[in-house]
């Protein structure tokens, strides 16, 4: 790490800067509007500049690195433990000082615009997709009260709920059929806008070199490809497999002391996001080979865990598996995953 460290709170408009020259010690504290950050670092020697991975950070650390800054970015999370006291713009900067030199806190990578933009679209998805289950919720809850259940799976609301609505004869009063039309309406709108998404994210993925090997995994379609491509960004920092199945949580929480060892459930740790699309892409393999007469040697061990624990413990058991196969693929350049039969 160069001699000189400068940390930055980042804010909308009002930035807090410390600089310190050796280890804690702080020099210098500035207090610079936005207009003014870019400037401060031009004029500035080369120097490691510390902020925390949250909002514009990856947009601010592109730059400084352009400036032949080296930027560190830490995980929010780990940096308030170093906070002194009460919560102010001086403080957070001080402790940024401070983690930096804390070598158990791992940086987070900075993200390239594609990267972003990818990030950018799943969150936007992810969005409409709460927004779809509320409506259709809403509907349920609705038509319930009025004495009409509307049978199990989201795709079968819609049409129940517009079949209901057109009926003149139905038990919908009259007051509700005009709203009860526009949420269905409603709820089309937003699952086009998840589709155009889709295929918007299947398109920006090819120009990522990685994006068709890791398609080759079980239990990986374009959703999880993409989003692995747009939130970890680069794997080789990961030294195992182990190592990036905890990243993502899925990896048991440890309670041990002296002779002593307790695995517990899983930590949760890291990407939720992440971790609930793999869980799911778990599943999907499950029931898919279920249907297999023959299944090859990762479903044949899945299912075996599946009539030992039952159905969600062994989503989540190869949840963890396929996060370590995603690395050991990811990882070697044109690799790809090969099914292997099932032992005799």
């Amino acid at each position: 790490m160069k001699p000189t460290t400068v940390a930055v709170d980042l804010a909308k408009s009002i930035f807090q800067v410390a600089i310190s020259h050796r280890p804690g010690k702080t020099a210098e504290t500035h207090r610079l509007r936005r207009q003014q950050l870019s400037a401060f670092f031009e004029q500035r020697p080369t120097s490691t500049v510390v902020m925390e991975a949250c909002g514009s950070a990856h947009y601010w650390g592109r730059k400084f690195a352009a400036m032949g800054h080296q930027v560190v970015l830490l995980p929010p999370s780990q940096v308030h433990p170093y906070v002194r006291r009460n919560k102010t713009d001086s403080a957070d900067a001080k402790a940024l000082l401070v983690a930096v030199r804390n070598d158990v806190i791992r940086p987070v990578p900075l993200k390239t615009i594609e990267q972003q933009i990818l990030a950018a679209l799943h969150r936007v998805r992810a969005g409409w997709m709460a927004e779809r289950t509320a409506r259709i919720n809403t509907l349920r809850g609705v038509l319930r009260e009025l004495g009409m259940v509307i049978p199990v799976g989201a795709a079968r609301v819609v049409p129940a709920v517009a079949l209901l609505v057109e009926d003149a004869d139905s038990e919908v009063p009259d007051g509700l059929r005009h709203t009860l039309w526009e949420v269905c309406c409603e709820i089309r709108e937003l699952e086009r806008r998840i589709r155009d998404v889709g295929h918007q994210l299947e398109a920006l993925a090819k120009q990522f070199p990685d994006y068709e090997r890791l398609l080759s995994i079980p239990g990986v379609g374009p959703l999880t490809a993409t989003a692995l491509l747009a939130f970890v960004g680069d794997v080789r920092r990961f030294p195992t497999g182990r190592h990036f199945a905890s990243y993502l949580g899925l990896t048991p929480t440890e309670h041990s002391s002296g002779l002593t060892r307790h695995l517990g459930r899983i930590s949760k740790r890291g990407d939720s996001y992440l971790r609930m699309l793999l869980i799911h892409g778990a599943r999907s393999v499950l029931f898919a080979s279920r249907r297999r007469t023959e299944p090859e040697r990762l479903r044949a061990w899945a299912m075996t865990i599946e009539k030992r624990s039952g159905f969600n413990k062994a989503a989540v058991a190869l949840a963890n598996k396929l996060a370590r196969i995603i690395w050991a693929v990811w990882r070697q350049p044109e690799a790809v995953y090969i099914a292997r039969p099932k032992a005799a």
